[in-house]
């Protein structure tokens, strides 16, 4: 096997497919990444039988062949050669060498017998959306996965379409994010829970371009996405999701709407004032026309009042500040809606129309007032 490749140009695919190399596995050859050259395309696989990926090198074709190059070492060669023209060629014995201008790398390399070959979907019947969609429901949600592995079904996001409707969502246990955004077909009703590992790794790939498509099939087990040159496989999480039409109240007795980006700054100082050992609500008192912040912890204190357009009762209630913060960070509006019932029941972000809602529970606090 013999190619050669634009070092930038290689590097791009090898990035990509380094997603889906574990960093140490059981499996010696997981750690591989397969270099395969047939039918006028060079190609890239990794797999570590969670996620797959297959993406396609822009270079010359000298000789077909494939090889399984030790990924981690392979990807910091490349990275640190020269922006020059790189090649790959492999022997019989699977002796690999790199070789840039007047330098050579020598490697040891493994058949690619042994690797696990990706499972086989039909490409039929895709769920198409744009690369800058995906890109932004991905990062509008996934943040409030859980990182508990116990629970498995908390650690991915529900993906679910009915006709042009797709609804993903996310839980851990302590606040929900929901983002609803509309297709430009309708479409089978479908339910699935999708890795939140997939979705932090295929968030990295996506070019995030509106004008640039990502194709979704789905079959009883897996999710495939498709796009540019890349395919990325993953598995779904086994179970049913957790009823959160149940969690969602259209009730609440106090309504404050506020600027996103001054409430924001707000939250965000008084985590100045909280350790890392420390647990500490942020206490939000609305009255009025205004919305006071309070944080006392070990290192101080902090006071301070930002201006809010309130409808409804006067609440005095406590949060975890990173919760809110979490959820107003990835808000594009330039006024947020926020919905009060009680010191005691959760509060929701959402728009008029519900693109998005974030649910937030609220925490037990001793208010000295």
């Amino acid at each position: 096997m013999k190619i050669i490749c634009q070092k930038s140009d290689l590097l791009a695919s090898v990035n990509i497919a380094l997603k889906a190399v574990p960093a140490k596995s059981t499996m010696p050859i997981l750690e591989c990444m397969v270099l395969e050259v047939k039918d006028d395309t060079i190609k890239l696989i990794a797999n570590d039988m969670e996620i797959g990926i297959e993406t396609l090198v822009k270079g010359q074709i000298i000789e077909p062949g494939n090889v399984a190059l030790n990924a981690k070492l392979f990807s910091e060669i490349i990275r640190r050669l020269p922006d020059n023209d790189v090649t790959v060629e492999t022997n019989a014995s699977y002796q690999t060498t790199v070789t840039y201008e007047k330098a050579k790398f020598t490697i040891s390399a493994r058949s690619s017998e042994e690797f696990p070959e990706l499972p086989k979907i039909e490409r039929e019947h895709p769920v198409v959306l744009s690369q800058f969609t995906l890109k932004e429901v991905i990062r509008q949600t996934v943040f409030s996965i859980s990182d508990n592995e116990s629970n498995k079904i908390m650690t991915g996001e529900l993906f679910e379409i009915n006709k042009d409707q797709f609804r993903i969502a996310s839980l851990d246990g302590h606040r929900i994010s929901i983002r609803k955004v509309t297709l430009k077909e309708e479409y089978e009703p479908l339910k699935v829970i999708v890795p939140g590992k997939t979705l932090n790794e295929i968030s990295k790939i996506l070019s995030g371009e509106a004008d640039s498509e990502v194709r979704m099939y789905f079959t009883g087990q897996h999710v495939l996405f498709e796009f540019d040159d890349t395919i990325m496989l993953s598995r779904l999480i086994e179970g049913q999701f957790y009823r959160i039409d149940q969690m969602l109240s259209g009730d609440y007795q106090t309504k404050i709407t506020a600027n996103k980006k001054e409430l924001l700054s707000c939250i965000d100082r008084t985590t100045l004032l909280i350790k890392e050992s420390e647990k500490k609500p942020v206490i939000v008192g609305i009255s009025d026309t205004k919305m006071e912040m309070q944080m006392t912890s070990s290192i101080g204190s902090m006071d301070e009042e930002i201006d809010i357009t309130k409808e409804g009762k006067d609440i005095l209630i406590g949060f975890n500040p990173k919760f809110l913060i979490d959820a107003l960070r990835v808000i594009d509006d330039e006024e947020v809606d926020i919905y009060l019932i009680n010191p005691k029941a959760p509060c929701f972000i959402k728009d008029k129309d519900e693109t998005y809602i974030y649910l937030i529970l609220p925490v037990n606090f001793n208010a000295v007032r």
